[in-house]
């Protein structure tokens, strides 16, 4: 698992002070390749690992040979956490491997680092979105955790045009929702969950967060996900989707919210083999947006009420783009 193997990367570091991709290989039972790749990920990732060209050159651990990893910082292992992702939740021994390195830095750092780690909860189910880079809020926010502080910030609705409002919040944890990160935080009116690509301007204040004792954000955000499914799974369309299509459809909607009927399997049909499917979402309207783009390759069976909100929209995409549709264009001749 390569959780365990960037792990142990860091510690064959420390250990050895220096280190060539053919050594990490050898050590490891990898390819001189996936070495190297473990060595810049951990690079890129913000750990101090860097090269050192030329003869008798390999890779080092910043602070030398004999480094007691003072190096690390809480923001870099927070970054560790975050490079290693799910892994580390779900395999008890990549989790043990990290909680070790943490007890291995000094005194001075191992709070904050501790907070650090324990301040990202993975969710690998997509909402419907492809992952992103990581929004430039993402490392104040993980320094306001590491060193238990509140966050002010301006935050933007959703939706174009939306209002933006200056906020603040005690953070309690962030969540990596399979590359779409979420603060789960306390505000004056109650446990909020805030976008980070919506924050912009976040500044680290200098008083303490607020943070309900024993809060376990991982519960806190079961219950988040929960209330979204339930609001997202209001309105439910039936649709006859090309069996090629319902890959692409689940991974653009999100699973939770393309499932198939029970006892539907496939039927042939004009272009093939389809299947029919429940679509769900919010609201009326935004199941109409969402499968506009994918009318005609799929055929949208009913409620009457989706068939109308479609032919609204596509009214309005004609008018957008410049009135009534003429005949095909003949062909070049």
């Amino acid at each position: 698992m390569r959780a365990d193997r960037l792990v142990a990367a860091l510690l064959l570091l420390q250990a050895r002070g220096t280190v060539t991709a053919a050594d990490l290989a050898a050590a490891l039972e990898t390819s001189v390749s996936t070495a190297r790749r473990d060595l810049d990920a951990l690079s890129g990732a913000g750990i101090p690992v860097y090269p050192q060209r030329g003869r008798g050159g390999g890779w080092q651990l910043l602070g030398g040979a004999r480094t007691d990893l003072s190096g690390l910082t809480a923001p870099e292992v927070a970054a560790l956490f975050r490079l290693v992702g799910p892994a580390a939740a779900v395999s008890p021994d990549a989790r043990a491997a990290l909680r070790k390195l943490v007890r291995a830095l000094p005194e001075p750092f191992r709070a904050d680092a501790d907070r650090a780690a324990r301040s990202v909860t993975p969710d690998p189910v997509r909402w419907g979105a492809d992952a992103e880079p990581p929004p430039a809020a993402l490392p104040t926010v993980e320094a306001a955790l590491a060193t238990g502080r509140a966050v002010a910030f301006r935050y933007r609705g959703a939706g174009t045009g939306a209002a933006t409002a200056t906020r603040e919040a005690s953070p309690w944890g962030l969540v990596d929702k399979a590359g779409r990160w979420y603060l789960v935080a306390g505000t004056p009116g109650g446990r909020r969950t805030f976008r980070l690509d919506r924050m912009a301007g976040v500044t680290v204040l200098d008083r303490p967060a607020e943070v309900p004792e024993g809060v376990d954000v991982g519960r806190e955000w079961s219950a988040v996900v929960a209330h979204a499914e339930a609001r997202r799974g209001a309105v439910a369309a039936r649709v006859r989707v090309p069996a090629g299509l319902l890959g692409p459809l689940r991974a653009t909607l999100g699973a939770r919210h393309v499932r198939t009927e029970a006892g539907s399997g496939t039927e042939s049909g004009s272009d093939g083999r389809a299947v029919v499917v429940t679509v769900t979402a919010d609201t009326t309207a935004m199941l109409a947006r969402q499968l506009a783009g994918w009318v005609p390759d799929v055929e949208v069976l009913g409620p009457p009420a989706v068939r109308s909100a479609l032919v609204e929209r596509g009214r309005a995409i004609v008018a957008a783009c410049g009135g009534e549709p003429g005949p095909p264009s003949a062909a070049p001749t």
